[in-house]
């Protein structure tokens, strides 16, 4: 059994990142008795910018990317049936815009103290993927903090004490020095980096080089 420890870079509100967290879940379950992992976040926003009312994602998207509504509908249509094949249920009529991140990856960094980080994750990608919710709103995300068993009292008050944004700065600063150009981003054992969503046999190769890779370095120093 091999142990590996894998660091997602996401962010909360982005499509493609649910997609290769699933991915990357089944190909673990596939190499059962080969690898061992552990997971943690870390934070990347796609729109630090973002206005706390968030922005409607068609919109944003035809100013950001230049598109025509036809693509943005052609682009969320394959995005749906990527997301599908995945085993997630993307649901537009529900999910209407985005939303400034930075409070939930503060509270995704804080569930990480008491080991609850991938069960926050997940309740947030069926909170605002499924369901739509606000993913800037702090009654919103307490809520959600409650739902895994987390202080949602105790999580205001990490909040609002501002150690909690000082800290993810420094996540943040180390991400920044990896100079990643998109989410999601796989980091295996803090140096092997594959970008993108990735499929399920995709990953299950690339955890092999891996396990592979540190098996040989492994045998040339003992």
């Amino acid at each position: 059994m091999q142990k590996i420890e894998i660091e997602i870079i996401h962010d909360v509100v982005c499509s493609w990142c649910p997609i290769g967290y699933n991915n990357l879940k089944q190909a673990l379950l596939n190499l059962q008795g080969e690898v061992e992992a552990s997971i943690r976040f870390l934070p990347y926003e796609l729109n630090p910018d973002m206005p706390e009312e968030g922005e409607e994602i068609v919109a944003h998207l035809i100013r950001r990317n230049g598109w025509s509504t036809a693509q943005v509908l052609s682009y969320r249509k394959n995005l749906i049936e990527t997301a599908a094949d995945a085993g997630l249920g993307f649901d537009f009529t529900k999910r209407t815009h985005y939303y400034n991140t930075f409070v939930a990856h503060c509270l995704i960094h804080w569930a990480e103290k008491f080991g609850k980080q991938s069960e926050l994750n997940e309740v947030l990608i069926k909170a605002y993927f499924t369901d739509g919710l606000d993913m800037g709103d702090l009654k919103t995300l307490l809520a959600l903090c409650d739902q895994v068993g987390l202080d949602s009292v105790a999580a205001k008050q990490a909040l609002m004490s501002g150690n909690l944004a000082e800290e993810l700065e420094v996540k943040q600063a180390r991400v920044n020095a990896l100079m990643i150009k998109s989410v999601p981003t796989f980091l295996f054992n803090g140096e092997n980096i594959a970008s993108g969503f990735c499929s399920v046999e995709m990953f299950e190769r690339y955890l092999r080089s891996v396990i592979n890779k540190d098996l040989l370095v492994n045998k040339k120093t003992s």
